[in-house]
């Protein structure tokens, strides 16, 4: 009920600003950690993402809506590693550098720049993606490397060779437009 409120609370801001507005609450981000000793990867199906016709974009996802394919590996990412209970959500709040048309059908390449919070430790980013427009969608598309140590994720000894430093992120959300 929170997120949804979160996104409503956005939405109704771009609004108010005279500004065409595109959400969704079942975007999906994805994660993948190769290592020699092991592969993890996690899905979140749940995601809150929306953007405006200024550019101005938001992802807020709720870090124990990932699933994984190992429940002990769930458990250890929740409890020991992102500490959803301290920090329930990561989030990033973004406007996109390239100007486009959302009215017109096409695919751009695009950046993004904005603050990215995880594991409670925000830091400025520049992200490339893609905004795909279609018949009065949107679907924003990206691929990127989020480094522990960046968001003060310890990784204990004894497992360090299971995780890999910087960890592949993938950005799928397809929006819809707000009346």
């Amino acid at each position: 009920m929170k997120k949804i409120l979160l996104v409503l609370g956005f939405a109704l801001l771009m609004v108010q600003l005279k500004a065409q507005v595109w959400s969704t609450s079942a975007g999906k981000v994805s994660f993948f950690s190769a290592t020699p000793v092991e592969d993890i990867k996690a899905m979140n199906n749940h995601v809150l993402s929306a953007l405006n016709s200024k550019g101005e974009v938001v992802v807020i996802i709720t870090n124990t809506q990932f699933e994984f394919e190992n429940k002990l590996m769930q458990e250890h990412f929740n409890e020991k590693y992102i500490e959803s209970e301290k920090y329930p959500q990561s989030s990033f709040k973004g406007k996109i550098n390239e100007a486009i048309d959302y009215t017109k059908d096409g695919e751009h390449n695009v950046t993004v720049t904005g603050k990215l919070n995880i594991h409670g430790v925000e830091q400025e980013r520049t992200i490339s993606g893609k905004v795909i427009i279609k018949n009065g969608t949107i679907q924003l598309i990206s691929e990127f490397k989020v480094k522990n140590a960046d968001h003060k994720i310890e990784i204990p000894k004894l497992v360090v060779a299971k995780i890999a430093e910087a960890i592949e992120v993938k950005v799928d959300c397809l929006l819809l437009p707000k009346k």
